[in-house]
């Protein structure tokens, strides 16, 4: 009887042993291993190295399901509902699980699930983990994209613009030989050649200026500028164009005002304004150029009385290259980059160029840039308000 009541309380002894190792192990285990729960999927070390990512991640559970992901993953529209959105990157990451090698791709995905939404060029890296997970990563390359497209569609129109006069040019000049024993007809081709090199000269010094002003690099050493000073500039340069239009140029505002900026940049934002309105003004109309402040901001308004614009032409008329009439621009010289370089001389002094047109009422064209000092802000003369009228477009 003593025999069978010690070897109960040995099997006691032991099996209260082993539960105790158990515990000890298991305590033992959660001290040296992060805890893992379904309110908490991943552990506070994983999370902040996640966090310390630059590119936009994703961590992704055993069966597709995001564990955690960046707020960028969020807001490009990669992860909704728990789950990827895109079946380009599922495939990828069950690719992954199934070769447990990494892959790196580049794909466009839509950035929302309406149809016709931008698309993102995306790098994406997925790395296969450990329990079944994987871990994504993604840099977006839209911006990039859409820069080296910009610039291969400018390179192509520049081409595309210089062929024009350079043929135009070739032409004339092999006609003009073949006409050497008649002189009117020398000096008629002569005087075309000289019309022709005169629009590509002024193709090519926009294009250098709107270039400079699209350069990344591009540092412009601000200074007080005197907004008298650059209407009177900017008129004094088209005056004998005016002249020649038979259209009058009136001029009024407010005085003394003062902008923080390049003088030149300015006087040509406005001369491009002033060359747009004269291109689309009718003989014996008027082109006015208003100066005011409004608030902390300057306005510069070119009004003038030509045809107007319709609203689609309104939405492309800052574009590189767009003339609303080939005709015109061919006959009074218009490159189309003009109102381009307007555009961003405004946007480099932190301003804008707003436009307001009516088909056959005309167009006005504003030009607005901070004040150099805003306490010193004039308040709007009711005796000489910014003129408010009527078009154009550089052609």
């Amino acid at each position: 009887m003593w025999l069978v009541i010690g070897v109960g309380l040995l099997g006691l002894f032991v099996g209260a042993s082993a539960v105790l190792a158990f515990r000890v192990s298991e305590a033992t285990q959660r001290r040296e291993s992060p805890a893992v729960s379904p309110a908490q999927p991943v552990s506070d070390d994983v999370a902040a190295l996640l966090s310390a990512l630059r590119s936009t991640s994703v961590l992704l559970g055993p069966d597709g399901e995001v564990l955690r992901a960046t707020p960028d993953a969020y807001s490009a529209g990669l992860v909704r509902a728990g789950h990827l959105t895109h079946s380009a990157l599922v495939e990828l990451v069950d690719r992954v699980r199934r070769t447990g090698t990494s892959a790196d791709e580049q794909m466009l995905v839509p950035r929302s699930s309406v149809p016709g939404s931008d698309r993102l060029a995306l790098e994406v890296r997925i790395a296969p983990l450990s329990a079944g997970r994987a871990l994504l990563l993604a840099e977006d390359r839209t911006n990039e994209r859409r820069v080296e497209e910009v610039r291969r569609d400018f390179v192509a129109n520049v081409s595309h613009e210089l062929k024009t006069p350079v043929g135009a040019i070739a032409l004339l000049a092999e006609t003009a030989a073949d006409a050497a024993d008649d002189p009117d007809a020398v000096r008629h081709f002569a005087a075309s050649m000289q019309r022709e090199s005169r629009r590509l000269s002024a193709l090519v010094q926009e294009i250098i200026e709107l270039s400079r002003l699209q350069a990344p690099e591009q540092e412009v050493d601000f200074v007080h500028v005197a907004l008298d000073e650059v209407v009177a500039e900017s008129v004094d340069r088209v005056r004998v164009e005016a002249d020649a239009r038979q259209v009058s140029i009136a001029v009024g505002g407010d005085r003394d005002l003062h902008v923080l900026g390049d003088h030149a940049l300015v006087v040509t934002a406005l001369r491009n304004l002033l060359d747009n309105a004269l291109r689309y003004s009718p003989e014996g109309t008027q082109v006015s150029v208003g100066v005011r402040a409004r608030g902390d901001i300057a306005e510069i308004a070119v009004v003038d009385q030509g045809v107007g614009l319709t609203a689609e032409q309104q939405e492309r008329v800052f574009e590189r290259f767009y003339r609303v009439d080939h005709a015109r621009s061919r006959e009074t010289g218009g490159t189309g980059l003009g109102l381009s370089i307007v555009k961003h001389v405004a946007a480099n002094h932190g301003g804008e160029v707003r436009l307001w047109s009516t088909p056959g009422r005309g167009s006005t064209f504003t030009l607005r840039i901070p004040l150099a000092d805003a306490d010193a802000a004039h308040t709007q003369s009711a005796q000489s308000p910014a003129p408010h009228g009527a078009e154009g477009e550089d052609q």
